[in-house]
């Protein structure tokens, strides 16, 4: 039996996909416990055999109850680390802490596959 996920995007209703459909291809999380609280971010990229890609992403700060989520769909072809960048700054935008999301964009990107040269 397949998974379904909703993913929330960002400016547009969520979608709602098969896991198995949408294996992540690139991904990089981060967590701090402070005390009793935690803070938690995370992006994805997963992508559809037919090429077309999903960057999402997540802050959760439990002692705010802040939960911030973003995400684009994109056509085949697109530029997926532009994406990821973009995704990382619209949850700053709505008050992640800006250096940990433009790190985990980095992370991410470098989590890709490579391209052949």
């Amino acid at each position: 039996m397949s998974t379904h996920r909703t993913i929330t995007l960002t400016g547009r209703p969520p979608v709602r996909i098969l896991e198995a459909e949408w294996p992540v291809i690139a991904d990089a999380r981060w967590r701090d416990h402070e005390g009793q609280h935690d803070r938690r971010a995370s992006l994805k990229v997963r992508q559809h055999a037919d090429g077309r890609a999903i960057v999402y992403g997540v802050w959760d700060y439990e002692i705010t109850w802040q939960l911030y989520r973003a995400g684009v769909l994109l056509d085949p072809g697109a530029d997926l680390a532009s994406a990821i960048t973009e995704v990382a700054l619209s949850l700053a935008d709505r008050g992640a802490d800006e250096a940990r999301m433009r790190d985990l964009a980095h992370g991410c990107t470098a989590d890709l596959p490579a391209e052949e040269l």
